[in-house]
């Protein structure tokens, strides 16, 4: 059983027009290509609230709303499915939600995700949560047979969320990241964070680029399952987009700052190394050994030589 994924990464900004035309000129890429889907990054039709624009005061819902509805049709036109990052609204005061649509080859959104761990504090009115309302449900659909599951950029702080997908079967993860749009001044606080005397022993100099890839690679390993890493090309972007095997092993990357879209088949009856196969249900069912215990006097007594 084999699922074509394209993983795309484009410049997202606060212009919906620029973003709708590079989503479906991407679309019509990867039909093109063969893929059964296409992957976006976060916030890639509606933009990012609080990097690609402020906040949501005055935003145009009704040209975002038709924006959608031109995605859909060419999803329906070119037959393929569709991970969309946008804004979803929400009614009277509350925050819209930071989503994922799930539109299929039809043209129809089959479900969306909402974004569980936004970013910030408990006042609040930082991060994310200045703009958004954190979402209440996971989201697994199938494509061809294959269990997908949906997850958004500081999600992958909690390896709670990926291994209740895996509980839930999901074989394949789309999880959508906005780390990019980084100014001057955000990229020199997070450098000297991280410390420029440790920059010679990581990838990167800030945090996105040093924890977002390391730990899609260790999600996908621990948990057996396929990842594309969808992100915004948008200067200053910390990463490319790219795809992590199930084996925790990197099987493609784009170029960080320039537009593409990354293929990938992947392969769901090939078997790659899992070296926890064996005791990882154990675990996740709070079973926190593998093997036979003992029961041995020496063994009770955790003081003594």
């Amino acid at each position: 059983m084999t699922l074509n994924i394209a993983t795309s990464q484009f410049p997202v900004s606060s212009n919906i027009v620029s973003n709708k035309e590079n989503i479906i000129g991407q679309m019509e890429l990867a039909s093109k290509n063969g893929c059964d889907v296409i992957h976006f990054p976060e916030g890639s039709l509606s933009g990012y609230a609080g990097v690609d624009f402020p906040s949501f005061e005055n935003y145009d819902w009704d040209s975002l709303k038709a924006a959608t509805l031109q995605v859909m049709a060419a999803a329906r036109e070119w037959g393929i499915w569709v991970v969309l990052g946008s804004a979803h609204q929400l009614t009277g005061t509350h925050k819209p939600h930071n989503s994922l649509y799930v539109i299929n080859p039809q043209g129809q959104i089959i479900d969306r995700y909402d974004k569980l761990f936004c970013a910030g504090d408990e006042t609040e009115q930082t991060d994310d949560l200045a703009h958004y309302s954190p979402g209440t449900h996971f989201t697994l659909f199938e494509i061809k047979g294959v269990c997908c599951a949906v997850l958004i950029c500081h999600d992958y702080r909690y390896p709670e969320l990926y291994r209740e997908l895996k509980m839930r079967n999901a074989e394949v993860v789309f999880h959508s990241f906005h780390a990019a749009g980084m100014d001057a001044d955000r990229q020199h606080f997070m450098e000297e964070q991280v410390g420029k005397e440790n920059f010679k022993y990581n990838p990167g100099h800030t945090y996105p680029e040093i924890t977002m890839p390391a730990t899609m690679i260790s999600y996908a390993a621990n948990n057996y399952m396929w990842i594309s890493c969808a992100n915004s090309a948008a200067k200053e972007s910390c990463w490319a987009s790219f795809m992590v095997r199930a084996d925790g092993v990197i099987t493609g990357r784009l170029e960080k700052n320039v537009a593409g879209v990354l293929i990938t088949e992947i392969d769901l009856t090939k078997q790659y190394y899992d070296s926890t196969k064996h005791w990882r249900n154990r675990a996740m069912n709070g079973f926190y050994h593998s093997g036979t215990r003992v029961d041995d006097a020496r063994s009770l007594n955790r003081t003594g030589l």
